[in-house]
């Protein structure tokens, strides 16, 4: 799922001292004991002392692996024969596991999947800071009592098979082969249902789809989203030019089939490109909005609004923001990076005012509009950077008490934290959905702040991602 993430971990693994005089060679078969789970959920070994990532393979477990590839630092290799096998090795599921690649952790029971998830931050932590780890506290996950059908969203593309049947599905691991998927495990059972009979729709009217190669066709991909609280569902269509044949009469029969979508919509794409969307969105039948709760707070989704894929932990996620920003209604909170609101329309009722910042006006607007709806008269909400208004803010007399961050994969900017570091609130609660530059981002913060706690929350179950909550508090 997130290919980009591994080159960026894997380089960052230190070289061992003396240098290793055996090169291993792409093709040659060795034996190795997996010692622990990777960063992108792949078995983690050492042949001379050098690091070898095993996809498939389980901490504890000895196999005979073929090399596939060698770089100065780190290899990569397959499962040829498991000698020893892991006593929590499971059988995955999913008929597809290994062709699609979405999830990375399938064949590994699930609560040893959650202290991975942990060990996961812990190594992040060993790779990029200097703090004494045995000493500090880092929680065991947070799981889900059913850690299936927990997707509210999917994106699927559309391609053809080698009869010319359209198929939707995801790009396989490491290819450009689409692996037509029919139900998936990990989405909830409407947008499978959804996705299925929206291809069908397609079909009956004679609906191309889109070549990338070639630049024709109509249709690229599908992406479905459902309201787990509302039952409501939202199609988008995305086409690769703005003409779509017979778009209304396509809608009407995608409503008249399932009754419980109430958002059709366009969304054109043009550029050559693995992006999803493109920037024009037009409506087709119904709302241009689904309704979705998390607890009491009801929100409007956009065909592109950013919400949360796994609605059940994020009211478990958000609870422990809540816990770390320990409020008492005395408090003025700052939420940066704060999209729609969410996080500061969750602790509101504990704060004495919230302020909310983010860089993308649509997002602010609907703040500002949700907080409104809401009758939360301590929000607002302004666009820009965290480092513009931050040190604004505190010259006007308006010192936070508490920031919270819930920055994207990048982590935080260097500019903001060092904003943090001036502005010195007394509690920052960083909410991270990568362990690699959340370590880093604390060791940089570790001057000024104390990290309390680290709570790993697990958004994702049976992938290798892994959200974390921490506490720290001001030296």
């Amino acid at each position: 799922m997130e290919e980009h993430r591994v080159e960026m971990e894997r380089t960052s693994v230190k070289r061992d001292k003396k240098g290793s005089s055996a090169e291993l060679k792409v093709g040659q078969q060795f034996p190795l004991t997996i010692k622990r789970l990777g960063i992108n959920g792949e078995g983690v070994g050492y042949f001379k002392k050098k690091v070898v990532f095993v996809p498939g393979a389980l901490p504890g477990e000895e196999v005979v692996v073929e090399a596939t590839k060698v770089h100065p630092k780190f290899s990569e290799g397959r499962v040829k024969k498991v000698r020893k096998r892991s006593e929590h090795r499971v059988k995955p599921p999913c008929i597809i596991y290994e062709q699609c690649g979405g999830c990375q952790l399938q064949h590994l029971a699930y609560e040893e999947q959650l202290k991975g998830k942990r060990d996961i931050v812990i190594q992040s932590l060993e790779r990029h800071t200097r703090f004494d780890i045995g000493k500090m506290d880092i929680r065991p996950t947070i799981g889900m009592e059913n850690p299936w059908h927990y997707r509210n969203k999917s994106q699927f593309q559309l391609g053809l098979s080698k009869n010319g049947k359209m198929v939707a599905g995801l790009y396989g691991l490491d290819s450009h082969r689409l692996v037509p998927i029919t139900e998936c495990i990990v989405q909830h059972p409407a947008t499978n249902k959804t996705t299925q009979t929206v291809k069908q729709v397609l079909e009956d009217f004679g609906i191309s789809v889109y070549n990338e190669r070639k630049r024709t066709g109509d249709v690229r991909t599908i992406v479905t989203r459902v309201g787990f609280e509302t039952g409501e569902v939202q199609v988008v269509l995305v086409t690769s030019k703005e003409d779509l044949p017979r778009k209304e009469l396509i809608a009407e029969e995608i409503k008249k089939r399932l009754p419980e979508v109430t958002s059709v919509i366009q969304n054109v794409n043009k550029a050559k490109t693995s992006v999803v969307f493109g920037d024009d969105t037009r409506l087709l039948a119904g709302n241009m909005v689904i309704q979705e709760f998390l607890g009491e707070v009801s929100f409007e989704l956009s065909a592109r609004a950013f919400f949360q894929l796994n609605p059940i932990q994020t009211v478990k996620l958000y609870d422990e923001v809540k816990k770390a920003a320990k409020l008492t209604g005395r408090e003025k909170v700052v939420d940066a990076y704060c999209g729609v609101g969410t996080i500061g329309m969750w602790i509101a009722d504990g704060a004495k005012e919230i302020r909310g910042m983010d860089v993308i006006k649509e997002s602010i607007d609907d703040a500002n509009q949700n907080a409104k709806k809401h009758g939360i008269e301590n929000a607002r909400y302004v666009t820009g950077t965290a480092e513009h208004w931050l040190p604004k803010w505190t010259k006007e007399g308006f010192r936070p008490d508490v920031v919270i961050v819930d920055p994207p994969r990048t982590g935080c900017d260097r500019t903001f934290l060092d904003t943090i570091r001036q502005v010195k609130p007394k509690r920052f609660v960083y909410v991270s959905c990568n362990p690699s530059t959340l370590a880093k981002d604390l060791q940089y913060l570790a001057k000024d702040y104390h990290v309390e706690y680290i709570q790993p929350v697990d958004m994702f179950p049976q992938t290798a991602h892994v959200e974390s909550v921490v506490s720290l508090k001001l030296k």
